[in-house]
């Protein structure tokens, strides 16, 4: 794999992820719009990816597929890359993300990750919808190991002589002289199982701590410790997820914050939600321990300043030494992702200037 230069003067490349969060009063078509804005700027100013989220029957979430939201931003992007982070592949044949992300790499050849991850993506009723059936967590590896075989063509590692097109199978076909590569095979998530699953495989790794796990650094030891050499990869790489929420004001930025929050504490007390404004949550009649929940789920975002956000990724590249830092972006306020992601970058002095 290609790896990402350093974002501007950090110490680390950075990235973007994404997952549509919707606020009450907004639409899906107000937020994806901002999704691609802030796509753009991301593009413009030396993020090295934009990954989006899949999310199910969640109003406060308006992207249910990424590929598709990805094959919109390959016309909007020039550089960066785009992808999943991720697809949630026990919803999911693999045969089907194959094509559908070959598709997305023969449109923007060598610019495609594909991030897949074993958690539903939604509550347990949807996932009963989406043909998931009591195993399908369990079987997680095998179905990226189906996946892996798919995207290569390797009909010794297939469980059945398919071929996922478009990919290389086709390209030997049609006798073509350029090389077929598959998009980039990331593995997801926010626990040691997948920390062991991605050095088992070879894989680079995405932990997301923005679900506040506090095993990240066992976590990136254990993969980094038992790491296989593939073809895919010659040594660990790892990316860490986190919140962010930048803003010229501090206050402002916690503010837009607690809205995470509030979704997170509806999500894990089975409520649907659109994520309510900063002055919702203000006023809402929580008890102690929703008030204290809403407290800790607020200070796992990293929220202030540019200058504050970046010195809470510095802190968490220190402790890592994660190859990659990811800004996980979105709450309420319109504008707020894009208002974050040009405030990082111009505190590290990286891309374009302003974008508009």
């Amino acid at each position: 794999m290609l790896r990402p230069t350093p974002f501007g003067n950090a110490p680390f490349a950075l990235s973007v992820l994404d997952g549509g969060l919707t606020g009450v009063g907004s639409s899906a078509a107000i937020v994806l719009d901002e999704v691609i804005t802030a796509a753009r700027i991301a593009d413009a100013r030396g993020y090295a990816r934009f990954w989006m989220s899949e999310h199910h029957a969640m109003p406060g979430a308006s992207i249910a597929s990424p590929p598709l939201m990805a094959a919109r931003l390959v016309g909007e992007t020039h550089r960066i890359r785009l992808g999943a982070g991720g697809v949630m592949l026990p919803n999911h044949a693999p045969l089907l993300v194959a094509e559908q992300f070959g598709m997305l790499e023969a449109l923007a050849p060598g610019r495609i990750d594909l991030g897949v991850g074993r958690a539903p993506g939604t509550d347990h009723t949807t996932a009963a919808a989406l043909r998931r059936h009591g195993s399908a967590n369990e079987e997680f590896p095998q179905q990226v190991q189906e996946l892996i075989a798919l995207l290569n063509d390797d009909p010794s590692a297939a469980p059945v002589n398919v071929h996922a097109v478009p990919g290389p199978w086709q390209e030997q076909q049609n006798a073509t002289d350029a090389p077929v590569l598959p998009p980039e095979l990331w593995i997801l998530g926010s626990s040691l199982y997948s920390a062991q699953l991605a050095a088992a495989l070879g894989r680079p790794y995405a932990f997301a701590l923005q679900f506040g796990s506090p095993d990240v650094v066992n976590a990136l030891r254990i993969y980094r410790q038992r790491f296989r050499l593939s073809r895919a990869l010659s040594e660990p790489y790892a990316i860490v997820s986190v919140g962010a929420v930048a803003e010229e004001d501090p206050a402002q930025a916690r503010r837009e914050s607690t809205t995470n929050a509030m979704g997170m504490m509806r999500m894990f007390q089975g409520e649907t939600f659109a994520l309510p404004s900063p002055d919702a949550v203000r006023d809402h009649p929580s008890s102690a321990a929703q008030r204290q929940f809403l407290e800790d789920w607020t200070d796992r975002t990293f929220h202030g300043t540019a200058a504050e956000v970046a010195a809470q990724l510095e802190e968490l590249h220190s402790i890592t030494d994660a190859d990659e830092l990811m800004l996980v972006t979105g709450s309420h306020g319109v504008g707020a992702r894009s208002t974050t992601l040009e405030l990082i970058a111009d505190h590290y002095g990286a891309g374009d200037s302003r974008h508009s």
